[in-house]
């Protein structure tokens, strides 16, 4: 039997002496892994970088055995970014989340979507009016759309207290739901700090993209790799541990 789709690429990994094994998030057709016969040439090889796009052909005896990929490049997004150590690290650690909490073979139209947009604003030049930070703003985004995408969306509409829409500042971290600073005030120890630009058109400082990511991080550990027994991808906290050396010295979030 055999498809064809797009997708993108999140890891290529050699396999025999002139195969890639290539794991791909698809449009209509969820994360697949196929072969690629011949993909270790330098010519070949170049198509499967992380983020890159490509038209798929697969086949296969049955649906869930591993076959064979025909792959054409459409996009490689990563090409504008490759001097930004920090944005790669950004696409390295969405790959490998991608990876670890996405099951194989079911269709996530909206993580392809999500994972596109966030490619888009990975490869957006940081020059006026785009501010520096916009892509890490992005990113924190992209993984909000992600646990919602696993079923663990958060909830930052309105305060689980009083309803109100205005001057929500924390989380719940078991429920995942907003809390105004009013209302979150005699529990703000308990509480996940909300940044501002995850429920209002905010501009994001370096301190936010670290209560972003950490907030992210608490629900992606508790709902989606804990209960399997697993922890986050390690390509996940060195994001993390990159941006908060950048908040705590004061600079931008680049290189």
């Amino acid at each position: 039997m055999e498809w064809h789709d797009t997708g993108f690429v999140l890891l290529a990994r050699r396999h025999g002496e002139s195969a890639l094994i290539v794991e791909l998030l698809t449009a209509e057709h969820g994360r697949r892994a196929g072969l690629v016969r011949g993909g270790q040439s330098p010519r070949r090889r170049a198509q499967f970088q992380p983020g890159n796009h490509v038209a798929i052909g697969w086949r296969g005896r049955l649906p869930e055995h591993l076959g064979s990929f025909e792959c054409e490049l459409l996009a490689a997004p990563a090409a504008h970014f490759l001097d930004d150590a920090a944005r790669l690290a950004a696409l390295n650690a969405a790959s490998a989340l991608l990876l670890a909490a996405v099951p194989e073979h079911e269709p996530h139209p909206d993580m392809y979507e999500s994972f596109a947009g966030l490619l888009q604003a990975l490869a957006e030049p940081a020059s006026p009016p785009i501010p520096e930070r916009a892509w890490a703003a992005a990113y924190v985004r992209w993984e909000c759309a992600l646990l919602a995408g696993l079923g663990y969306g958060l909830d930052l509409s309105c305060c689980a207290a009083t309803g109100s829409a205005d001057d929500l500042a924390y989380v719940s971290p078991r429920t995942g739901r907003a809390v105004s600073r009013r209302a979150g005030l005699p529990y703000r120890d308990k509480l996940l700090p909300l940044p501002e630009f995850l429920c209002h058109d905010a501009a994001a400082t370096p301190a936010d993209i670290v209560a972003g990511l950490r907030l992210t991080r608490h629900f992606l550990v508790h709902h989606v790799f804990a209960p399997q027994g697993g922890r986050i991808p390690e390509a996940r906290e060195r994001l993390a541990e990159r941006m908060r050396r950048a908040a705590a010295s004061g600079m931008v979030t680049s290189n």
